[in-house]
């Protein structure tokens, strides 16, 4: 075999060294620099995206609390609305019912003035119609005929017994 024939090891030391001299300037001069450029256009492009990344997740977060403050100033808004009109809602029921009180009120003493008026007149038709009644019973049950003012004063007298 050939390459184990010792009188031309020399030579193959020579054409290895050659080549591997070769491949060391082809690796250190071509392949090694283009790796190099793919590996920092890689890394340049993860840094750009982590940036931006970076930079959409802080605008996202503004825009998160932009909306929070808003929301929390339209709660506010409302809630001062909601008391504002149910505020009024209790002035004009409170409004209304004093309004309401105020009438009734005077429709009780009128209804009052009026019961009062009525029993009075009740009660000076009671000795009339009692003074009559018993006339006219003491003239048929006993047959005689009784004086007016006599009949009265009895009237009156029981009427006074009866607290009336």
């Amino acid at each position: 075999m050939p390459q184990f024939d010792f009188s031309t090891f020399p030579s193959q030391i020579l054409w290895l060294v050659i080549t591997i001299f070769a491949l060391y300037l082809v690796m250190t001069r071509m392949a090694i620099p283009r790796l190099a450029e793919v590996l920092d256009q890689r890394q340049k492009m993860m840094d750009d995206d982590l940036e931006q990344a970076e930079r959409l997740k802080s605008q996202t977060e503004a825009a998160i609390a932009a909306y929070e403050t808003a929301l929390a100033e339209a709660r506010a808004k409302a809630h001062a609305e909601i008391r504002a009109v149910t505020e009024a809602a209790d002035r004009a029921t409170a409004e209304r019912t004093a309004e309401v009180n105020a009438r009734l009120a005077v429709q009780i003493k009128d209804g009052e003035t009026r019961i009062v008026k009525a029993r009075d007149a009740a009660l000076a038709n009671v000795r009339e119609v009692a003074a009559t009644v018993a006339q006219g019973i003491v003239s048929r049950l006993a047959g005689l005929s009784l004086d007016t003012k006599r009949v009265d004063g009895a009237v009156a007298t029981a009427l006074k017994e009866h607290g009336r």
